[in-house]
């Protein structure tokens, strides 16, 4: 097969993209996205993401047939997006854009992880982790050094104007930015393993405060480098899976990324077995001086912070707060009540092996029910799936289910 026909392949694709995603369902999707953001009481978005790809092949939807290695992952993110719109009832955040991506490199802070690793299945990138730990003591750290960011604008002109002779007038292609991404414990514990930091808040509380505090230091040279070099998306429609949009103030460049128009996301997964008061020590006041700088906090992932949403309230642009499968949601919408965004996990294991339409039904039941009566602004999103199974039909039946849930209680989308 020629080049050509991989061109005309990807522009055909690009073609269906661009229509699905110019659709006034995608513009009323957006809106909700800004009004949830904004903390109206609107319909939640409902997402379905990080999703095994691998398995996702349903109907041969997925099949790829450029030849040209770049141009075939081109078309399978093509793809991929028009499987969401054909098969997944739900918001697909969406515009009717290529991006290319500002090119930058950053040379790190010196720390490298060791690892054992096992995987069940080779296909899928979800495997398990058995880490060494590489900051024993304080002689670990003497290989810290400041990292040092480099814009490559040179890479974007090429990137640019070879996505432009590759789709042509099928589809516009936009220079993005990027988002702010700050996780320093899930770092940590690549680096260590979470055994040692939990015995280390006990027994050697101080030489956590030193490695916690390079890290925030790392963070906040990066994070000024980065504006230096507007690298940051001032228009990012989403934040780690969920919905971005917000209104700017009037002075601010869409070309160029500062801090004070981007999301800062952060969170401290391995500290759900710690007290509130050693979250706070350890995690959020570190944080608090770096978010402060930016437009919204969005804070949370895995961990569940029902007991602790007040530490959290130190933010002072705090903006959403995550609510996973292991949290308590009652407890956690009559804190967050209209004053934050409720963002919601439901458990992605009722897809992993089979889906129950009624366990389904009632995970997001108890939710929006919840989010109602607290007037909590929420967004849904179905995450984490490190596997259906092989049978797409799961996550096709949720995104039915948990639609029809949202149908009945807020009116169709």
């Amino acid at each position: 097969m020629s080049i050509n026909k991989d061109i005309s392949i990807i522009r055909e694709l690009a073609k269906k993209y661009a229509e699905s995603t110019s659709s006034d369902k995608h513009i009323r999707m957006q809106k909700r996205f800004k009004d949830t953001n904004d903390l109206k009481i609107v319909r939640p978005p409902l997402i379905i993401e990080e999703i095994p790809w691998h398995e996702m092949n349903f109907e041969g939807a997925l099949d790829c047939v450029c030849e040209d290695r770049g141009l075939r992952n081109m078309e399978l993110g093509l793809r991929r997006a028009l499987f969401r719109e054909k098969y997944f009832k739900c918001d697909n955040y969406e515009v009717p854009v290529w991006n290319v991506y500002k090119s930058f490199s950053n040379t790190g802070i010196g720390f490298e992880a060791k690892e054992n690793t096992i995987a069940v299945d080779k296909k899928n990138h979800i495997i398990s982790h058995e880490y060494y730990d590489v900051l024993e003591d304080e002689s670990s750290l003497e290989v810290y050094r400041d990292p040092i960011i480099t814009p490559h604008p040179e890479n974007d002109e090429k990137n640019l104007a070879y996505m432009r002779e590759i789709l042509g007038d099928s589809l516009p292609v936009a220079l993005k930015g990027h988002g702010i991404y700050h996780a320093p414990w899930d770092k940590i514990t690549r680096l260590r393993g979470v055994e040692a930091i939990m015995i280390d808040i006990y027994d050697r509380p101080e030489y956590l405060h030193k490695i916690i505090g390079l890290f925030t230091r790392a963070m906040s040279l990066e994070m000024d480098q980065m504006e230096k070099y507007g690298l940051y998306e001032p228009n990012a429609m989403t934040v780690h899976c969920t919905p971005a949009e917000f209104t700017h103030g009037d002075s601010y460049d869409p070309s160029f990324g500062v801090c004070k128009d981007v999301w800062f996301r952060t969170m401290a997964q391995s500290f759900s077995s710690i007290s509130p008061d050693a979250h706070y020590e350890f995690d959020v006041q570190y944080s608090v001086p770096l978010a402060k700088r930016c437009a919204y906090t969005y804070y949370g992932c895995c961990e569940p912070l029902h007991d602790r949403i007040d530490i959290l309230k130190n933010y002072p642009n705090l903006r959403k707060i995550g609510v996973s499968p292991w949290a308590n949601v009652e407890k956690s919408a009559e804190q967050i009540g209209g004053n934050y965004v409720l963002s919601r996990k439901p458990n992605p294991a009722n897809v992993a092996i089979s889906a129950d339409p009624e366990v389904i039904r009632r995970e997001i039941t108890e939710t929006v029910e919840l989010a109602l009566k607290y007037n909590c602004p929420c967004d849904i999103t179905l995450k984490d799936i490190s596997t259906v199974s092989y049978k797409p039909q799961n996550l096709i039946l949720w995104a039915q289910i948990a639609s029809e849930v949202l149908d009945k209680y807020y009116g169709e989308a």
